[in-house]
């Protein structure tokens, strides 16, 4: 977050969310006509792309400079993720996912859903479905952590941008639900509970991520790789919906612990406070800034 810059989260959000909208609704709508499969992709990943799009041009058009190289130093510096980190970033979600399966087998879950998935659990036209996760992760974090969450950050506690964040996350889905042969229209249409978990799921792993991301000095590379390893973690495994329910449950567990740990950032609101322009009191993100020229 640059203490200088002045966010704009409402017209951030407000325009992703109408622009993506219109782009995937139009998208459900000719998804349906067999004769349009490549037609309604090339709506569906400009809505995808809408995120990154549209915080791209709103640090662009910025007349302060800070923003902009903070935001590519965040994007290709690979030294702001932290070692200690990595752990963390690389096996937690796997570890949630085979915890969940073992906590399902009491209640009926099948020893299969250890093995690997014969195919994906979704389709999407003429793009690989394996690009979808990785395009998924990439242009969502571009612009969810390019500007997104900072512009929360800057109104609001870690907490409260986290929790606002993640319920947004979850809501700018909601179009998916009515892509023919998407993951979302998938589930739904095999039991309503199923989705209504799905977008349940995403508030904790918002929190996680967000958490991820901060503890990687910002890393918008960090939270693409995290993000990612999210998305092929609920497909490599022959996993049942009934268990991604226990996940959901694993997560929020998770989640709970890690905000009750690091409650002192969580809740600190030391960030909102006007900072001098001081060598002692640089913000974190012209330290951030300065490593990655180091």
């Amino acid at each position: 977050m640059i203490s200088n810059y002045k966010y704009k989260p409402h017209y951030f959000f407000a325009t992703t969310f109408i622009v993506t909208f219109l782009l995937w609704f139009f998208g459900a709508y000719i998804s349906f006509y067999s004769e349009n499969k490549g037609l309604y992709m090339m709506l569906m990943l400009p809505g995808l792309m809408a995120p990154f799009l549209i915080s791209l041009v709103m640090i662009l058009l910025s007349e302060n400079k800070a923003i902009k190289r903070d935001f590519f130093n965040r994007l290709i510096n690979p030294r702001l993720i932290q070692r200690k980190t990595l752990p963390i970033l690389l096996l937690l979600m796997p570890l949630s996912v085979l915890f969940s399966i073992v906590l399902s087998l009491p209640f009926g879950g099948s020893l299969y859903q250890f093995q690997f998935a014969e195919g994906f659990s979704f389709s999407s036209g003429f793009v690989p479905v394996l690009l979808i996760l990785l395009l998924a992760a990439s242009f969502e974090e571009l612009g969810w952590r390019g500007y997104a969450f900072d512009s929360l950050q800057s109104r609001y506690s870690y907490f409260t941008a986290s929790l606002l964040f993640s319920i947004l996350w979850s809501f700018w889905h909601f179009p998916l639900l009515f892509v023919n042969n998407s993951y979302q229209y998938e589930i739904f249409h095999e039991n309503a509970w199923f989705a209504v978990n799905f977008f349940v799921s995403i508030i904790p792993m918002g929190i996680i991520l967000s958490w991820i991301c901060i503890k990687n000095r910002k890393s918008i590379l960090a939270a693409i790789l995290f993000h990612f390893i999210i998305n092929i973690s609920q497909e490599i495994l022959d996993i049942s919906q009934m268990t991604k329910c226990i996940e959901t449950v694993v997560l929020a567990g998770v989640a709970a612990g890690i905000i009750y740990f690091d409650r002192n950032m969580f809740f600190s609101t030391e960030h909102l406070k006007p900072k001098r322009t001081t060598i002692r009191n640089l913000s974190n993100d012209s330290i951030s800034t300065e490593l990655g020229r180091a």
